[in-house]
């Protein structure tokens, strides 16, 4: 891995250089493990922790098929869907790992008895297997996580609409959170070159998340004027939504839960401004029952911010907790755009709200690669930013989902795999000055 590194970090290194390099036999990973899938049985979701599942292990380089690639992982980062599998919730990600195991002879690499996880990378190319054009050894790169296999019609309209659709690092093996990562190369985007290895490993997966969402017209299709309600506007979801918000005319409600949070939107230029917490919001009276008078308390809050109107876009992941308020406080003929559901999947609310308002609702997941690639673009522009808050060694990575899973951490969280510091990884310092401000922001807090 040193030879790998030293020519990344070399100014001279070629792609002929990098092809000439030679592959380690095995790599670090991190892991979750088959035998371990019960560990937590019984326990509340609350209770488990990711960092008595989560293992770094030294796994083998796994064998490169036609149109993939093996990338040198810089940096990566953490995802709620690192977490859902490190606690093997709603299912183990085993059970994803079998049933593309028995596609192919090649897919059955990935079922084996210990997944690789990690749906983010920033690295470079080293090798390309049969069949790719676009993309060489030495090429600096950011991954999306969209995996598809293309052969049936129903996917060339919309990509996420193959049945052969997967999040890569969550239903394939081989993830971001290592050393070398194994992806399809139409996954493949320019590492924005003002950035630092672990900033531009930071958006990928939550950043074309939320334009899909918010902004495709896959989604909401936001329109200059709207207003958009956004829950953890300060998150890692929600960070993302609320600059694609304010950067496309839209106003954006941003719903937080505490101070903190709050100066991070402001921080972003939102001025509507709701902290849940301290206005006391309790949507649900007991476990069964949720209060309608709260959503009414809420509706009013927000046509407070707004000067009299209502919301046409619901920027929702929480679920079950918040959705019975999201429709209500949506206007008629408005939208409730939905890509998770953190507080839990089984969703209630009252249809006469959504019916004879003509509301709509949109189920909205992780995003194409046009979507995935245009997102990506608009950091490179510093259109938008990163919200890395704080990186962690992969080591560390088991407290790093620990700490998203308990909601302790704002924005995103970064992890080094090969990138021996933070700050590497740079081509552009002039662009990175004039942005350096807002690229700092969540590490300002």
């Amino acid at each position: 891995m040193k030879d790998i590194l030293d020519a990344i970090q070399s100014k001279d290194a070629t792609s002929a250089d990098f092809a000439a390099l030679q592959l380690p036999e095995s790599y670090r990973a991190i892991t979750v493990h088959k035998d371990e899938t019960e560990m937590f049985a019984g326990l509340e979701t609350r209770d488990k922790d990711p960092r008595k599942s989560i293992h770094l292990d030294e796994v083998p380089v796994p064998e490169l098929g036609p149109g993939e690639a093996l990338v040198a992982v810089m940096a990566s980062s953490v995802n709620y869907n690192s977490v859902w599998t490190s606690i093997f919730e709603p299912v183990s990600t085993f059970a994803f790992l079998e049933r593309y195991g028995k596609l192919s002879p090649l897919t059955k690499r990935h079922d084996l008895p210990y997944h690789i996880i990690g749906s983010d990378l920033a690295g470079v190319v080293l090798r390309t297997g049969p069949g790719v054009n676009a993309w060489r050894p030495g090429d600096e790169v950011v991954a999306h996580c969209l995996s598809v296999e293309l052969e049936s019609p129903d996917g060339h309209d919309d990509t996420m609409l193959d049945p052969e659709q997967r999040i890569w690092g969550f239903e394939t093996n081989f993830g971001g959170l290592a050393e070398i990562a194994l992806v399809k190369t139409n996954q493949l985007m320019p590492k924005p070159k003002h950035l630092t290895w672990e900033e531009a490993a930071a958006p990928g997966l939550v950043n074309s998340t939320a334009y899909r969402q918010l902004v495709s017209r896959n989604g909401a299709a936001m329109k200059q004027g709207d207003n958009v309600l956004i829950w953890g506007a300060s998150g890692g979801l929600g960070s993302y939504a609320t600059q694609f918000a304010l950067a496309g005319g839209a106003n954006p409600i941003c719903v937080v839960s505490s101070p903190q949070k709050a100066e991070i939107c402001r921080s972003m230029g939102a001025t509507a401004i709701i902290d849940r917490n301290a206005e006391g919001y309790k949507f649900w009276k007991d476990e069964h029952t949720q209060d309608p008078k709260e959503w009414k308390r809420f509706g009013k809050r927000i046509r407070e911010l707004t000067g009299g109107e209502d919301i046409d876009i619901v920027f929702e992941h929480p679920g079950r907790e918040t959705f019975g308020a999201s429709v209500y406080v949506t206007r008629k003929g408005g939208t409730i755009t939905t890509c998770a559901s953190t507080s839990g999947y089984m969703h209630e609310y009252d249809n006469r709200y959504l019916w004879m308002s003509l509301k709509r609702i949109i189920g909205s997941h992780f995003a194409n690669y046009r979507e995935a690639y245009e997102a990506n673009r608009l950091i490179a522009k510093g259109k938008i930013h990163p919200t890395l808050s704080k990186t962690y060694s992969l080591e560390e990575t088991g407290q790093a989902a620990y700490d998203v899973h308990r909601n302790l951490h704002q924005g995103k969280v970064g992890v080094l795999c090969l990138a021996p510091e933070e700050g590497l990884g740079v081509r552009d310092e002039e662009m990175r000055a004039k942005h350096i401000d807002a690229i700092n922001r969540f590490r300002n807090v």
